[in-house]
């Protein structure tokens, strides 16, 4: 945090006061709800309101029923050629390690630095707030086979199919590792990010990473529109059951689209145009079937003249559980915007992050139906994918994914 007076509510904490407060965190995530974020009180006397931390350990990751908090730093990792199995299981102790005391604002201990490495911790985060940093891991899948794992990995992991209209840029996509940082503060989650880089030296290599944001409200996306609503409970993304591995129950699987929005375009376009491609009011995000904005769509709703209320291509239609044979997905969604493109248009528009159990029944049929005809997909472009299997929560003394690469 930038030296001088904090603003109200975010008083900086002594580090003195962070780290002498690990204990109490530790306590408040044992006690802590599936994934919620739990506040534990950081710091005393008049040193300010503490800072919120989400807990680490539990039974599902933090960062996916998490409330979403107001940034998000999205990267992908490449495993190197030596990296094998025990390696790879070496490199999560690690960031596991490190997840725990980051997750609670401590400094990261001397003694996970890799072999080879010359960079230290320089206490960049020293007076800031963990500001609900949570930090999520996933498995990509060709995790599986640069660790001799191609047996364990699972049907639900099989690539993406390719979609008609897709522009991708492989560079921006896919990826062995994954790792989602999300915090209230995006100084938080880019140092983070240079520790998990430190971290894997010999082990593992960036191949890309993305940022985003949302509105002050959490509510509408850059296109202006009412973001999220009807999203179903997101505990429906996470695995359990039988014929779930051990390593993923709690877990799930996240798809993640970068998708530009045209908006130069989209802006200069009538509202009921816009209206009507996406079946929703711009006002509020109400139907235009009528309502507030989670009332139920009447996707039967006629005008006199016979013409459907809700087009036959608008976006809701289309993407509505009915329309897919109940397909469903817990939508958790950044903007972003990385300046002027060569033409002038503006980089912006959607980190689109899609939760579920199994990505085959849920995002793809989805995905099929809107890449064919969908009135809202024709200001869109879809320009980076990936496809994750995140694991289970980790107890403490354990680490992401250890019953896969120890079993």
């Amino acid at each position: 945090m930038a030296a001088g007076r904090a603003p109200a509510g975010r008083r900086r904490v002594s580090r003195r006061a962070l780290l002498g407060a690990g204990g109490l965190a530790a306590l408040a995530g044992a006690g802590a709800g599936a994934g919620a974020a739990t506040v534990a009180a950081l710091g005393s006397g008049d040193e300010g309101p503490a800072p919120a931390v989400v807990p680490f350990h539990g039974p599902h990751q933090a960062g996916i029923l998490t409330a979403r908090q107001s940034h998000v730093r999205l990267a992908a990792f490449d495993l190197g050629a030596r990296t094998d199995r025990g390696r790879a299981a070496a490199l999560l102790r690690r960031w596991t390690s490190a997840a725990e005391h980051l997750a609670r604002g401590e400094a990261v201990p001397p003694g996970l630095e890799p072999p080879g490495s010359r960079s230290v911790e320089t206490g960049v985060l020293a007076d800031s707030s963990p500001a609900r940093l949570t930090l999520t891991f996933g498995l990509g899948p060709n995790f599986f086979d640069r660790t001799g794992l191609a047996a364990a990995r699972p049907e639900a992991l099989t690539p993406l199919p390719a979609f008609p209209e897709d522009q991708l840029d492989p560079a921006r996509g896919d990826g062995d590792l994954l790792v989602q940082l999300g915090a209230d503060d995006p100084f938080v989650t880019t140092h983070v990010l240079r520790v998990l880089q430190r971290l894997a030296h010999g082990e593992a290599k960036l191949r890309w990473t993305m940022t985003g944001f949302t509105a002050a409200d959490g509510r509408r996306n850059l296109m202006g529109q009412v973001d999220g609503t009807n999203n179903p409970d997101p505990a429906r993304a996470l695995l359990d059951g039988p014929g779930v591995p051990t390593w993923l129950a709690g877990g799930s699987y996240v798809v993640i689209r970068r998708i530009r929005m045209l908006l130069d375009h989209w802006d200069g376009l009538p509202l009921p145009h816009r209206e009507q491609a996406l079946g929703r009011r711009a006002s509020d995000g109400a139907p235009l079937t009528g309502g507030a904005e989670r009332t139920p769509v009447d996707l039967a709703a006629v005008r006199p003249d016979g013409v459907p209320v809700i087009a036959t291509n608008a976006h809701v239609r289309l993407a509505a559980p009915a329309s897919n044979s109940g397909a469903t997905m817990v939508r958790r969604s950044w903007s972003y915007h990385d300046g002027p493109r060569g033409d002038g248009t503006p980089d912006a528009g959607l980190l689109f992050l899609a939760w579920q159990p199994d990505p085959r029944t849920g995002f793809v049929p989805v995905q099929n139906r809107l890449s064919r005809g969908d009135a809202l997909s024709r200001y869109l472009v879809h320009e980076a994918s990936a496809l994750f299997a995140v694991p289970g929560g980790v107890r403490p003394g354990e680490y992401v994914a250890q019953a896969l690469l120890e079993g």
